[in-house]
C-alpha cells in the first residue's frame, strides 16, 4: 500500500473536513458529542481505502485535477463505511474487531453504530451535491448521485446483503455466487469508475466498456480474495475476526471450489482485468498496480 500513501492521506484529509463542514452541530453540541465522537472513530480507524484510491487512479488516467475527485473519493468510502458498521452489528455478521480495533457497536451501543451508519450514508450524498466541495457542473454532480444511490441501493450492494444473508446455511451455484458478490462487493467497486468517467464527463463508449469491464472484474476479485484470506489468514494481520464465513454457515468460493480452484479463478480475474486497460497505456499504467494489490494482499 505504501505506492498509495499520498492518496490515502488526500482522502482522509477529505473526510475530516466533511465532519467538520456537514457535521458540526451548535445545538444541543454536549448530547450529541458521542454521536461525533462515534462518526469520528469510524473514519478514522484505518482502512484501506481501495475505493478512493481507485477514483483517483481512473481520474489520473482522464488527467483530472484532484478537486474534481475529492467528493466522489469521500462519498464511496463513506458508503462503504456505512455498510461495515451495519454489516458489523449483532443482527448481522456480530462481528468484534474492524481495522484491527473494536468495533463500533462494541466500543460505544447498537443503536449509536445504527445511527453512525445512516448518517455516514446521508453525508456521502451531501459530499456529492454540495458545489463547493464537488466543483464540477450540475448535470456531472446529479449524475454521481444516481451512480451512488444505485450502486449502493436495492438493485445493488443492500441486494447483494440480502442475498447474502438468505443464503446462510444454504448450497448455492457459482452464478448464484458471483451474482451475490457482483452486487455485495462488486457495485460500489464498479461505481468508483462511474463516478470518475462521470466526473470526466467521458462519452467514450469503449473506454468506458474498458473501465466497467476491469471494475466488473476486480470487484469480484476483491471478494474471491476476502473469502480466501477468511479461511487461510489471521486475525491479527486481517484486523477482523479470521474464520467468520464459516462461524456464520455462509457459502464461500472456497467452500464451494475448494482453495487451489479459487487461487486459480483469482488469478484468471486479474488477467481479464489487465487484458481489459491493455490500451490505452495509461490505463494499465494507474490501473495495473492496483490490480495487482487486490490480488496480492494479505489484509
Amino acid at each position: 500500500m505504501a505506492a498509495f500513501t499520498p492518496e490515502q492521506q488526500q482522502v482522509n484529509d477529505h473526510l475530516r473536513e466533511c465532519l467538520r463542514r456537514f457535521c458540526a452541530c451548535t445545538s444541543n453540541a454536549p448530547r450529541l458529542a458521542r454521536f461525533q465522537e462515534a462518526l469520528s472513530y469510524v473514519l478514522e480507524n484505518g482502512g484501506k481505502r481501495i475505493r478512493p484510491i481507485l477514483v483517483y487512479a481512473i481520474g489520473k488516467a482522464f488527467d483530472l485535477p484532484p478537486s474534481h475527485l475529492d467528493a466522489a473519493a469521500c462519498a464511496i468510502e463513506l458508503i462503504h463505511s456505512y455498510s461495515l458498521v451495519h454489516d458489523d452489528l449483532p443482527a448481522m455478521d456480530d462481528d468484534e474487531l474492524r481495522r484491527g480495533k473494536p468495533t463500533c457497536h462494541r466500543v460505544f451501543d447498537e443503536a449509536t453504530a445504527i445511527l453512525v451508519g445512516d448518517a455516514l450514508q446521508t453525508l456521502a450524498f451531501e459530499c456529492l451535491s454540495d458545489p463547493d466541495m464537488n466543483p464540477i457542473s450540475a448535470e456531472q454532480r446529479l449524475r454521481q448521485i444516481q451512480i451512488l444511490a444505485r450502486a449502493a441501493g436495492p438493485q445493488g450492494m443492500i441486494a447483494g446483503q440480502a442475498l447474502d444473508m438468505a443464503a446462510e446455511g444454504h448450497q448455492l451455484s457459482l452464478a448464484e455466487l458471483r451474482d451475490i458478490h457482483s452486487r455485495k462487493t462488486g457495485a460500489l467497486i464498479q461505481a468508483c469508475a462511474d463516478l470518475a468517467i462521470a466526473a470526466a464527463a467521458c462519452t467514450d463508449p469503449i473506454l468506458i466498456q474498458k473501465l466497467q469491464t476491469f471494475t466488473q472484474t476486480m470487484g469480484l476479485a476483491f471478494q474471491v480474495k476476502d473469502d480466501l484470506l477468511d479461511v487461510i489468514g489471521d486475525t491479527q494481520t486481517l484486523g477482523k475476526t479470521a474464520g467468520s464465513d464459516q462461524r456464520n454457515d455462509k457459502m464461500t468460493f472456497p467452500r464451494l471450489l475448494g482453495i487451489p480452484e479459487t487461487e486459480a479463478l483469482l488469478a484468471k480475474l486479474l488477467q481479464d482485468a489487465n487484458m481489459a486497460i491493455a490500451e490505452p497505456a495509461i490505463f494499465q499504467t494507474h490501473l495495473g498496480p492496483l490490480a495487482e494489490f487486490f490480488v496480492a494482499r494479505t489484509y
